[in-house]
């Protein structure tokens, strides 16, 4: 009797932890779940925490609701110009209806990937057909993904209940038969466009040039009439006090005057003046009293 009761003691405790693993179960914080019915889903998006389901009647299907990485494959784009790109790029997504998921893909996330990375690989083919070369060179790659990544995650929240967060470009290439032809083109723009900084450098090279010759000229001319004037005003001066100075003493300034021309004169040996003795110009030599002028 004792372990007859034992054993249903035993069985009890087994059934009921049986029933409590299958009837209890927990959604992880990065996890949102859904609750399936044979296969058929009859409650969505179970949030985290510890919830009840029947056992056997009722499974769970959770979901990894973190953001995913999909690294698609290096493709070849045409430009509107049809020059050839090589673009390799990664798109980030993450499940947001999980229904939505389920039913699209099973909850399979290689299934999932396959259906997205044709929608991305159309999305660009479809954006870089749209610009030429130049556009997508000189274009920031956040801005030249925006609109693909907006038209991709409203398609795929409709069509897979997931979102599309960003698409983002890793690098582009040109094809080896493109590049060579593409970066001469930009060599002879870059020279193109040195040529005229040059020229508009010479020209205003010599616009300056001009300007300082035409001031120089100015300033020399304006020195001039000023070395002139004060010149004039010197030698105006200078015959004044010869003026007063021959006026206070007209006999004592003949005399230096003449000394000045006896010494001019007679300034080298080779000087030879013909005059006649009784020349005026020697009568200070003659008489050395001065004579009173008449």
């Amino acid at each position: 009797m004792i372990n007859n009761r034992s054993l249903l003691i035993v069985g009890g405790l087994a059934a009921v932890a049986w029933l409590a693993s299958n009837s209890l179960y927990v959604v992880d914080e990065t996890e949102r779940a859904v609750k399936l019915r044979f296969g058929e889903v009859i409650e969505e998006n179970i949030q985290p925490g510890l919830h009840v389901k029947v056992p056997i009647a009722q499974t769970i299907r959770k979901f990894d609701t973190r953001l995913l990485t999909l690294d698609t494959d290096t493709s070849r784009y045409l430009t509107l110009e049809q020059k050839a790109v090589i673009v390799d790029s990664y798109v980030k997504w993450q499940v947001i209806n999980p229904t939505r998921y389920y039913e699209a893909t099973a909850g399979d996330e290689l299934m999932a990937i396959r259906l997205i990375q044709p929608r991305v690989d159309e999305s660009l083919r479809n954006e870089f057909g749209r610009l030429n070369l130049q556009e997508i060179i000189a274009e920031r790659r956040d801005d030249l993904m925006t609109g693909p990544t907006a038209d991709l995650d409203s398609l795929m929240r409709e069509e897979l209940g997931v979102a599309i967060r960003d698409i983002r470009i890793k690098r582009i290439d040109l094809p080896e038969d493109v590049s060579a032809a593409v970066f001469e083109r930009m060599r002879s723009e870059r020279e193109r466009e040195a040529r005229e900084w040059r020229a508009q450098g010479q020209e205003e090279a010599e616009r300056i040039r001009a300007n300082a010759d035409r001031r120089r000229q100015v300033l020399l001319a304006q020195a001039n009439e000023r070395s002139e004037t004060l010149r004039g005003e010197g030698d105006a001066e200078a015959a004044r006090i010869f003026s007063q100075a021959y006026g206070q003493d007209q006999e004592f300034f003949a005399f230096w005057r003449s000394l000045n021309a006896y010494r001019e004169s007679f300034a080298s040996d080779n000087n030879m003046l013909v005059l006649e003795p009784d020349s005026d110009f020697f009568r200070y030599l003659r008489s050395p009293t001065p004579v009173s002028a008449e």
